[in-house]
C-alpha cells in the first residue's frame, strides 16, 4: 500500500537558497540534506566539479508534511511550471513497480524503474496528463 505522497521541488542550482527561504518562511525543519558530492561516485558518470556542492536530495518538514528538494543533475533543467513533481513512497518494490507501470501508460519515462544506491526501486515518469512522479521504494528488499 502506498505510504506517502510529497511535493518534490526540482531547482536549477538554487536549492540551498530555496531551502533556507522555506525554512524561514514556513517555519520548516531540515530533516535531511545531501549534495551530489556526498553521493557515492559512479565512474561511468563522472560528476563535474561545479556540481559537487549542488543539492542531490533534501527534506524539510512543514507541520506534518514533508517537502523535498533537489537541484537538477548537471545537464538537465526545469522550466517554471514543471519544477514541482510528486514523490510517491511505497514500502515494497512490487507495488512501486506497478505504480510506475500504471503511470507510464500513455506517458513518458524520464528515468527507468531500477535499483539505485538509495532505493531498491526508483523511477521517474511523466503521465499522460503532464504530471511528473518520482516513484520511491523505502528500505531494503
Amino acid at each position: 500500500m502506498t505510504k506517502r505522497l510529497a511535493p518534490y521541488l526540482m531547482m536549477n542550482g538554487n536549492a540551498k537558497e530555496a531551502i533556507e527561504f522555506y525554512k524561514e518562511a514556513l517555519g520548516a525543519e531540515v530533516l535531511f540534506n545531501q549534495t551530489f558530492g556526498e553521493m557515492p561516485e559512479n565512474p561511468e558518470y563522472p560528476l563535474p566539479e561545479e556540481a559537487k556542492g549542488l543539492i542531490s536530495h533534501a527534506m524539510l518538514r512543514v507541520g506534518e508534511t514533508d517537502l523535498m528538494f533537489s537541484d537538477n543533475f548537471p545537464g538537465s533543467t526545469s522550466q517554471i511550471g514543471d519544477q514541482v513533481t510528486i514523490c510517491i513512497t511505497a514500502d515494497n518494490t512490487e507495488e512501486s513497480k506497478q505504480i510506475f507501470e500504471n503511470l507510464q501508460e500513455g506517458g513518458t519515462v524520464k528515468m527507468p524503474f531500477q535499483e539505485t544506491f538509495f532505493s531498491p526501486g526508483y523511477g521517474i515518469v511523466t503521465d499522460k496528463f503532464g504530471v511528473t512522479f518520482q516513484i520511491f521504494t523505502e528500505g531494503k528488499q
